[in-house]
């Protein structure tokens, strides 16, 4: 559970993040930026920005802000109704991240997740830095952590249900509570 005021400097740190990535973001978008601490309140270890600019039946396209070493935790996108499940590219804009999807296990991997290292369960690391690209199936286990300067992932995706997210950690709630 976060706090509206600790919502508020997420939203603007995120921003500066946009900024640093050449990335432009109006007021309005700004205060629109959601703060996902996922349940844990421990924003700046497990957590994420996101800014959602379009997301209909067909497609979404989102900025995604990072804290240096901020991990999103495991989870896959899962069919809902007709829908196969999400597949989204990650782009990185700025900084560095460490994506981690099924495959052969890296050995001596780069990042290690905050908390309950039990919860995480693919290890075949991908390095993503400024200009690079990877492409997630639907129903695809995943997670991501920045690298030490944070970093800014652009994502392009089908149609986001973000809400239907299924995590390894089943303690991990994806929408964000807010007390005043």
């Amino acid at each position: 559970m976060l706090a509206r005021e600790e919502i508020l400097r997420r939203q603007r740190q995120a921003s500066d993040l946009f900024c640093k990535a050449g990335i432009y973001v109006t007021p309005k978008e700004q205060a629109q930026i959601e703060i996902a601490d996922f349940g844990l309140g421990e924003f700046e270890k497990t957590g994420l920005a996101v800014l959602v600019y379009v997301n209909t039946d067909r497609c979404c396209a989102k900025e995604l802000a990072m804290c240096p070493g901020q991990t999103c935790p495991e989870h896959m996108h899962p069919p809902v109704e007709n829908d196969p499940g999400k597949e989204e590219t990650f782009r990185c804009r700025w900084g560095t991240v460490f994506l981690y999807v099924a495959g052969e296990a890296t050995k001596d991997v780069a990042c290690q997740p905050p908390g309950d290292t039990s919860a995480y369960s693919v290890w075949h690391e991908i390095l993503l830095k400024k200009g690079d690209q990877y492409t997630i199936g639907p129903e695809t286990l995943h997670w991501f952590q920045a690298g030490s300067q944070g970093a800014v992932v652009s994502e392009f995706s089908t149609r986001s249900t973000d809400e239907n997210d299924i995590f390894t950690d089943r303690i991990i709630q994806r929408m964000t509570k807010i007390c005043d």
